[in-house]
């Protein structure tokens, strides 16, 4: 079992304290019925990772772990690391072992970071977290708290192996989507959705669950694939997308400013969009196998291998308004 306590007591005694109840009965209800054949194997490889006395923590660019380290406990800590591969994001460096993830998160974080409100003090909701680069990255910036979701058990497990030389129970990664969060929460000072909302077969649902979460006045960080077009315009990709199968929806940042406010958020803001670049997501030697230069043609990198917009990624803020709520619909 992996041990959520120390986070849950830092939540205690924040204005999540309400939160603590209904996540304590959900790990419950999860260890209960968990059965996922990989979580062990993942658990051997955490456990032999060694006991190494931090001495120096960079939360940068690469988020960083130093300390005295020997030969032979450098070639047990890359051996326990390489075990729980692939590393999708990053760049992360424990004390000497670089791991050059698949994705450059820092350039996203460079990219969205001067643009949101500050994070000092804040408690944080990191949607789709993965392995928590981007928390530390919150961490760095101020936050009090920061809650990642993530269903992936590669990715929880990845963040205990960053934790356990940072040893900092107010960051964690819970293995939940976010429809299992507890409804309603209206807690969070800020939700981040990084690259989420493509992979729902219902954004509008998602963008509802979001604002949920959010405190009234909180700020909604949202970052998604888009395409160029104007208000109204959305691409519904027939078969696969850049060779994932699991993309429901990209609309222009015009239509997904329109949802937004459809969702009753208000100061919505389009404050970036980037076209991914073979320097942001590549290929490594830590997460083998295809990257974006496979998904994209060969011939003609505007477009993807199945002949739709490459894509651009968009950066909105939002805010959920005060005294507010949002309309609902007798349909009946």
């Amino acid at each position: 079992m992996i041990n959520y306590q120390p986070f849950i007591n830092h939540i205690s005694n924040t204005r999540l304290d309400h939160w603590v109840k209904p996540l304590t009965q959900q790990l419950d209800e999860l260890w209960a019925t968990l059965n996922d054949g990989n979580l062990p194997r993942m658990l051997e490889h955490w456990d032999k990772l060694p006991e190494l006395e931090t001495q120096e923590i960079s939360l940068s660019d690469t988020v960083q772990l130093g300390g005295l380290i020997d030969e032979l406990e450098k070639d047990q800590l890359t051996t326990a690391l390489k075990g729980l591969m692939p590393w999708r994001k990053g760049p992360f460096d424990f004390f000497g072992v670089d791991i050059d993830s698949e994705w450059r998160c820092d350039l996203k974080w460079q990219r969205v970071a001067p643009h949101i409100s500050s994070l000092v003090g804040r408690h944080v909701l990191d949607v789709g977290s993965g392995n928590g680069y981007y928390g530390w990255r919150m961490k760095a910036a101020g936050a009090a708290t920061v809650a990642g979701i993530d269903p992936s058990w590669l990715s929880v497990v990845q963040h205990l192996a960053v934790n356990k030389y940072i040893n900092d129970p107010s960051h964690t990664v819970l293995p939940f989507t976010l429809e299992a969060l507890t409804p309603n929460l209206e807690a969070f000072d800020t939700v981040f959705s990084m690259g989420v909302l493509y992979h729902r077969r219902s954004p509008l649902d998602h963008l509802f669950e979001l604002r949920a979460a959010l405190r009234p006045g909180g700020e909604l960080v949202l970052e998604t694939i888009v395409i160029e077009g104007k208000e109204g315009e959305s691409l519904v990709p027939i078969g696969r997308y850049a060779r994932m199968n699991n993309v429901w929806f990209l609309p222009s940042a015009a239509t997904l400013a329109q949802w937004l406010d459809k969702m009753g958020f208000i100061d919505i803001q389009i404050v970036d969009q980037t076209i991914t670049s073979t320097d942001e997501q590549r290929h490594s030697n830590w997460k083998p196998g295809t990257s974006l230069a496979d998904y994209l043609d060969p011939n003609d990198h505007s477009k993807t291998i199945e002949g739709h917009p490459a894509p651009i990624r968009a950066t909105i803020i939002a805010t959920k308004p005060v005294n507010q709520r949002l309309k609902r619909y007798d349909l009946g």
